[in-house]
């Protein structure tokens, strides 16, 4: 693991200035890949992919762990947004910046506004951006509410919008948040609980891809909303059920079958 990591950084730092966005996915993808190979993770892909590197292309999920980055980019490769605070992490925060992510200061409203610039430039460019519109890490088993903000954009740049909705699956095929980064929990403990963890399967669902400005969707508010409601129908939740899941007697959905 330490090694695949360290060969992580050697590209980063020789390869990674020489190439070109599409070069530069192709081997970001082979990585992660084989990253999730030595984590024992099986990744299943479903729904409509729309490519290694799709041009213009926002990329917004829900939140689950630090894993969740390795997932996304061994089948869609993008950009991320991070908070700044990774910028200082040992290592991580190194990859993380020569790797071309973006930094916002969630304390700071007003930085939203600059790296909506940032995000909209780069995919008028032509690139692969990735948000979590939530704003944090969950449990994997409901969905927080979305800001809204950094959709904005996807409106400036024109771009397409594609949900995708990460599941966590245990041996048995049902959610798990073993390896849910949540509360106190570190990347040592949560890295403990995957190595620890048999037949873990991720799987990336790839909802309908939403084009800004298009009828119905001619805000980031109405994209935010577009985008959460594709990703819950993924997830397999009611509205009702979203920020805290239902059961079966209470859920609205099992109820009326």
């Amino acid at each position: 693991m330490l090694l695949h990591v360290l060969h992580g950084a050697l590209i980063l730092a020789m390869r990674y200035p020489r190439l070109t966005n599409p070069e530069r996915a192709v081997i970001t993808r082979a990585w992660a890949r084989k990253m999730l190979d030595i984590f024992g993770v099986r990744l299943a892909i479903r729904g409509d992919n729309p490519g290694f590197y799709p041009a213009n292309t926002l990329l917004v999920a829900n939140h689950v762990s630090w894993l969740d980055i390795i997932a996304l980019s061994g089948g869609t490769v993008s950009r991320f947004v991070a908070k700044k605070e990774i910028r200082s992490w040992p290592a991580i925060g190194w990859m993380a910046a020569n790797g071309g992510t973006l930094f916002i200061d969630r304390s700071n409203r007003r930085d939203a506004s600059r790296v909506n610039g940032q995000l909209a430039e780069a995919l008028e460019q032509g690139g692969c951006m990735s948000v979590f519109p939530e704003g944090t890490t969950s449990d994997g088993f409901g969905l927080l509410p979305f800001k809204s903000s950094l959709f904005e954009s996807a409106m400036i740049a024109g771009s397409r919008v594609q949900p995708v909705a990460i599941r966590y699956l245990d041996e048995t095929g049902a959610l798990t948040d073993r390896v849910a980064f949540i509360g106190e929990a570190t990347i040592a403990q949560t890295l403990g609980r995957l190595l620890a963890t048999r037949h873990l399967t991720i799987e990336l669902i790839y909802g309908q891809r939403l084009q800004a400005g298009a009828p119905g969707l001619a805000t980031r508010f109405e994209l935010s909303a577009a985008a959460r409601a594709e990703i819950l129908a993924a997830l397999g939740l009611a509205e009702e059920c979203a920020e805290a899941p239902c059961d079966q007697a209470t859920d609205p959905a099992l109820a009326a079958n």
